[in-house]
């Protein structure tokens, strides 16, 4: 299997071979950063539209089929539409924490999206606590939408955000318990480490049944952290207009918009990552033949189709289930999904340390 970070070494050496330390280093980030966003904003345009055709295929519809052959330039169409959107000014605001908070929202879900491991060789950051990072950092999201409910002076906003909040903060427990599930399994809290482990079998079919009542905990919980149907209470049409971004406009809606898409692919691939072997292909032991053949395809190939694969469940999810009251919501996470994870947290312990594992 190709391992990208041959090409990554060329690079550096070549900087290297012309430019000082600081200067290499300087034009690494600037080139790392432009690549994340440039992938950010197109897998964001793909995304918006697998979610219509998706949609329409559920509900008996066509979907975007105008601009250009099946509708594919329609999301392309609708970014250019927002960006030349007018800003609107709104009175009696916190205009400093109402601009803020989009810019949070953003800078969560890309610090996330840069730990992503796209490929063998293919991830900017590789901490050897990565995956703790992950979570740091996708915490800072709920902030960008306490500040926008709060500042925009709007009790349809406040309500939003008080809910988005409380389910965030909620979910965020079953999150953190399904990974360490899988840190426990792994022994390690770095992402490519954590790959590595699943050389010989995914987590999902090699850690016997508690991985696999993580894995549901996760993708439960996953879908309600990026506030997304049949959780999507914050932004609740029929209820509160839309939510916590109802006095955005233009650039700035479009970046909640960006975001709750980037989230979903985020929350998607960290479950490639953790339970389906990220870049790693499908290894059987023992099947030298069986797993050489895997190998010939790359690496990219099998994280973006793992991700694809939880994305379109996660989209399931949304289309398939009516949407919950609040309480319900809360009650579900704090009588049943956490004191489920701890007690799968504990057997997985009790897995691990007598060696009940394959």
């Amino acid at each position: 299997m190709f391992d990208f970070s041959v090409v990554t070494h060329w690079i550096d050496t070549l900087l290297r071979q012309w430019l000082p330390e600081w200067g290499a280093l300087l034009i690494e980030f600037v080139l790392v950063g432009v690549v994340l966003l440039l992938l950010y904003a197109v897998i964001a345009l793909v995304l918006i539209y697998a979610e219509r055709k998706v949609c329409a295929f559920f509900q008996c519809r066509l979907g975007p089929n105008r601009v250009g052959p099946y509708g594919i330039f329609q999301s392309v169409a609708d970014m250019l539409k927002i960006l030349i959107k007018e800003l609107i000014e709104i009175k009696h605001i916190d205009r400093f924490l109402f601009n803020l908070a989009p810019f949070l929202v953003i800078l969560s879900s890309m610090l996330a999206f840069g730990c992503m491991p796209f490929g063998k060789g293919l991830i900017a950051i590789d901490f050897n606590i990565g995956v703790f990072f992950i979570m740091a950092v996708s915490s800072i999201g709920v902030l960008g939408i306490l500040l926008a409910g709060w500042s925009s002076n709007n009790k349809f906003t406040l309500i939003g955000a008080m809910r988005s909040g409380a389910q965030m903060i909620s979910y965020e427990l079953s999150i953190g318990l399904s990974m360490l599930t899988v840190v426990v399994f792994a022994g390690t809290m770095q992402t490519s480490g954590i790959i590595e482990a699943q050389n010989r079998g995914w987590f999902l079919f090699t850690g016997h049944i508690p991985m696999l009542v993580a894995f549901i905990i996760y993708l439960i919980a996953g879908t309600a952290e990026t506030n997304r149907g049949p959780f999507d209470l914050p932004e609740a049409e029929s209820e509160l207009t839309a939510g916590y971004h109802t006095e955005y406009s233009g650039i700035h809606f479009g970046f909640y918009y960006l975001a709750e898409y980037l989230n979903m692919f985020i929350v998607s691939g960290i479950a490639s990552l953790l339970f389906l072997g990220g870049w790693m292909p499908f290894h059987i032991g023992g099947w030298d033949a069986f797993n050489q053949v895997m190998d010939y395809i790359p690496s990219v190939i099998w994280f973006f189709g793992k991700t694809a694969v939880v994305m379109f469940i996660i989209m399931w999810f949304k289309w398939t289930f009516p949407r919950l009251r609040i309480d319900q919501l809360l009650h579900l996470e704090w009588k049943y999904l956490v004191p489920i994870g701890l007690i799968n947290l504990l057997v997985m312990t009790l897995v691990v340390v007598f060696g009940l594992h394959f």
